[in-house]
Parts: structure tokens; sequence; C-alpha cells
């Protein structure tokens, strides 16, 4: 017994060992593994992490994505491009006025922002993601509600086709910034700050954006006649066509464009023309 009890003892010491090696074979390379990677490794796939949330794919970009990129060159416009015109009664009737634009349009699911830009000139510009911006001269230029309606109308119109977007996509392009996986935000953020100032946009563009906005404006009780007096109006000013304008089809073609469209016997029909009643809505701009 003495003998197969010294057996048992030397036989059982051997396995202890054998499963102490393996135990230090299996946890000193996977201690040495894994302190490596916190060394060399989490650090690279913790920034591509970060910059993957900073790549947007602009072809298949979602309402959400495209009001948050808005809001990001909004910031830049209002931080270092453009004077916002601080006047709350005036701020809210262009609101009003936008709102209910929005409620006949055919992407009123983002939150849209009408804003005031204090400058004389006439102009207006809008960016992805609902931001519309209307500057103090275009409000002393029209003649009644519906005139400056139908220019608000146009630019939600310019949002609901994605014009920026597409341009956008096709400015990255050309330059080539754009990756297989996308466009940098803060490349994006640049180029829709720019394109917003600039407004390149294409002929096609303007026509869609045209029809789009009398639909709008329509839908929403104005007076579809208006589109075309403002245009006229601005026909009229011969050689100085506002800046906005400056790239667009000629407004002899709009509206021309715009005449095909109406229906002559609804043409006055709706509300907005009263021009007494407009002007004492802007009477605080002076």
């Amino acid at each position: 017994m003495s003998k197969l009890n010294f057996l048992f003892s030397l036989f059982s010491r051997r396995w202890r060992h054998a499963w102490f090696y393996l135990f230090l074979a299996f946890v000193v390379p996977l201690s040495t593994i894994l302190s490596s990677m916190q060394v060399t490794e989490a650090l690279p796939w913790l920034d591509l992490l970060r910059q993957g949330a900073q790549i947007i794919q602009l072809s298949s970009i979602s309402d959400q994505e495209e009001v948050e990129l808005g809001q990001q060159i909004n910031q830049q416009l209002v931080s270092h491009q453009i004077q916002l015109y601080n006047n709350p009664d005036l701020n809210n009737y262009v609101n009003e006025i936008g709102q209910r634009l929005v409620e006949s349009s055919d992407l009123a699911n983002i939150s849209y922002t009408f804003q005031l830009v204090n400058d004389d000139s006439v102009n207006a510009f809008a960016t992805m993601g609902g931001f519309v911006y209307l500057h103090t001269g275009l409000l002393r230029f029209a003649d009644n509600e519906a005139q400056l309606a139908s220019v608000v109308a146009h630019e939600i119109g310019h949002i609901t086709n994605r014009h920026a977007i597409r341009q956008m996509r096709q400015t990255a392009i050309a330059r080539g910034v754009a990756s297989a996986a996308g466009l940098d935000r803060s490349a994006a953020v640049n180029i829709g700050v720019e394109l917003a100032l600039s407004r390149p946009n294409s002929r096609q563009d303007e026509f869609e954006a045209d029809l789009s906005g009398l639909q709008i404006l329509e839908n929403a009780g104005y007076a579809p006649i208006a589109s075309v007096n403002f245009l006229d109006k601005i026909r009229a000013q011969g050689s100085s066509v506002p800046s906005f304008l400056s790239t667009h089809p000629a407004p002899s073609d709009r509206v021309a464009k715009l005449e095909e469209t109406i229906e002559p016997q609804r043409a006055n029909v709706g509300n907005g023309l009263d021009e007494a009643a407009y002007r004492q809505r802007i009477s605080s701009l002076g």
C-alpha cells in the first residue's frame, strides 16, 4: 500500500505541475496581448469611431442628419457671416408666414427656422434642414404679404427638393474632398456656408423651386398672382437685379413659366394682397 500511495502522490504532483504550466502557457500570452492592445490598439480604434461619427453619406442622408447639418451651418452663418435683425414683432410676423407655408409643403415633418437678416439689399436664401433667411431690404421691397410669402415659399421649395444637399455633393466631388465613405462633417459645413451665401443654383433648380413655391403659396391660401407680380417688379428694376437673382434664370423666363402654371381665373383668388395692411405690419422697419 505504501508503494501504491507513493506512485499516486507522484502522479498527482506531475498533473498539478502540468496544469500549472498549461495555465501559464495560456495566461501569459493573453496578458501580453491585452496589455499590447491597451497601448497600441485601443486609442486608434477610438479615433476611428470618432472619425466615423463625423462622416456623413450625402446620398442617403436622413431628415435628422440634414437638420443637424443645417444647425451647424446656421451657427457658422449667424456667428461669422450675417447679422440678424432682432425685432420680436417682425420676427414673429415672418415666422407666422413661414410656418403657414410649411404646413402646405412636402417636407413639413422637420422644424423650420425663419430669420431676418439686418441688410438693406433685396435678398433671401435658405440652407438645408429648414433654415430660411430674409433680408430686411426684401420686406421693404415687397408690396404686400403675398409677395413676401412667394419668396419664402420659393426658399422652402429649395429645401423640400433638397437642392442644397445635391449642390453640396456635386461641389465635394468636384473638389475631391468626398471619399467612398462620404464627406467629413466639417468640410460639409464649410461648403454649406459657402453655398448659402453664393447661391450658385442651376436654372433647373430655380424653375423647380418656383413651381414648388407656387404650389405651396396657393395651398396656404395666398393669391398666386403675387409670385408673378413680385418678379415683374424685379424685372422693372432693369439692370439692378437683386443679388439673390444674379445667377438665376431671367425674371422674364420665370414669369412665363409661372403664368403657364397659374389658372387665370384663380390668379387673384386668395389673401395677402392688402398693401396697407402689410405696410402696417412692417412699419417698425422705418
